[in-house]
């Protein structure tokens, strides 16, 4: 189902995705959030964490995308 919205939204804290969608560990370390076991990752959000890390807006869409699609099946 395409209409499905994303699991994965930036306003959820990364401990919360890495516990619900362990799958998207891999997708982050890609994307150089070297966020697990990181004291942050317990209260920050994705979107503050990759700000944090100067991520653009265009590269925290592009990487809750490719974390949807990996936790799609």
């Amino acid at each position: 189902r395409d209409g499905m919205m994303a699991k994965i939204t930036k306003d959820m804290a990364f401990s919360e995705v890495l516990q619900k969608y362990p799958e998207a560990a891999p997708i982050m370390m890609k994307h150089g959030l070297h966020c697990i076991g990181c004291h942050a990752a317990a209260f920050e959000t994705v979107e503050q964490g990759c700000t944090a890390h100067g991520m653009k807006e265009e590269d925290i869409e592009k990487l809750l995308k490719e974390m949807n699609e990996a936790v799609k099946e």
